[in-house]
Parts: C-alpha cells; structure tokens; sequence
C-alpha cells in the first residue's frame, strides 16, 4: 500500500504531538498511593474488569483478598478459577444470592455485616496489596451497611493498598471517594432477546 508523503507527514506530526502530551503527563505523575477503584453502571463487565485486575495483581506475585456480596447462590468461574491460588488469594462468598431471591431483609443484612468484618480485616492488612469489592456498590445502595462507616474504614487502609468497588448504583459519596471511576453503559444484552447465562460470559 503506497501512502502519500504528506499523509504520512501530517501522521508523523499528530504522533509527535501526542507522544510529547504523553510523556509531559508521565512526568507529571509522580505521587506513589495505593488507590480506590469504583466500577459502575448498568452494563455488563463490572465484576469483570475487577477480575482483571486481580489476575494482573497476581502477575506481579501480590496478595490479594476478595469478598463477594450479594452473589452466593451458585458457584461461578472467576471463583473456581482464583481458588487456585490459595497462596496469594483469599477469597469470600458472602452473599445469599439476588436480593430478589433471597426476599429476607434481615438475612441480607447479617450476610453483608459479616462480610464486612472479612473486609475490615483485608483492610488492616498491610500484606494485602489489592482488595477486592464485588458488588459493595449494590449493598450500600440497599443500605445493608453504612456508606460513611464503610468509606472511613476504605481510607484507613494501608498507604500502598489498593481498593476495587463493583456494582450499579454507585453513591455520589462513593465517586467522590474514589481515584478513579469508570461507568459501564448498557447498550445491549444478549439476555433481553431470550439468551440464558453464558459459562465463561457471565458465569
């Protein structure tokens, strides 16, 4: 393919540009800090990402702790999967299943109090350099625990030690908390035309 040399010129130039705001940015980031991730939205891939992220964690030889709220009724890959690695990963199924199913307001409760007291103690530990949130977003938002309890406990953690929050419904308390916050968008979902839950894809 034969490009044009002012084509490629004007590409070279845009890149020279775009590299020189790159590295002016990496230059400027000099701050070293353990960081509180929040991953919400109404689309799919939220405990995904989090995933993700434990299993770069893990490639980098760091502990990692999580606790999964609300999910419990049934086992799922990412569980299988990370329960391989009983030395770097501690890993606590601490909900009942959907609030939906459960239809137990006491249950729920007691369920996210005691995965709580789990997270308190990831979060006293200075080994553990991620901790992992799955779907906290939904039980604050469902008010099983105190959302300002929660975020003193998060910000009392060890410096270096990094957080990672799941679930829609995130509080503008939560994101203001946060370092970085991504918002998945729901454009489309293969269960709405009729397509059950997927092993690999959402199991």
């Amino acid at each position: 393919m034969n490009i044009k040399s002012d084509k490629k010129e004007r590409h070279q130039q845009r890149m020279k540009r775009q590299k020189s705001a790159v590295d002016q940015s990496i230059q400027q980031a000099k701050q070293d800090k353990g960081l509180l991730l929040v991953i919400t939205g109404n689309g799919k891939g939220k405990s995904s990402s989090g995933f993700g992220m434990v299993a770069r964690a893990l490639g980098h030889d760091m502990r990692v702790g999580i606790v999964q709220f609300i999910k419990g009724a049934s086992s799922t890959g990412e569980e299988t999967f990370f329960r391989r690695f009983p030395d770097n990963v501690e890993y606590h199924v601490t909900g009942d299943g959907f609030t939906w199913d459960t239809q137990n307001l006491e249950q729920d409760i007691a369920s996210a109090e005691a995965g709580w007291k789990i997270c308190k103690k990831f979060l006293q530990d200075p080994s553990i350099s991620l901790v992992l949130l799955d779907e906290l977003n939904i039980v604050l938002k469902m008010k099983y625990l105190d959302t300002k309890t929660v975020l003193t406990d998060i910000a009392n953690r060890p410096v270096m030690q990094h957080v990672i929050i799941t679930g829609r419904g995130a509080s503008d308390i939560v994101i203001e908390a946060a370092d970085t916050v991504s918002r998945i968008e729901d454009v489309k979902h293969a269960f709405r035309t009729g397509i059950q839950a997927q092993k690999g894809i959402e199991l």
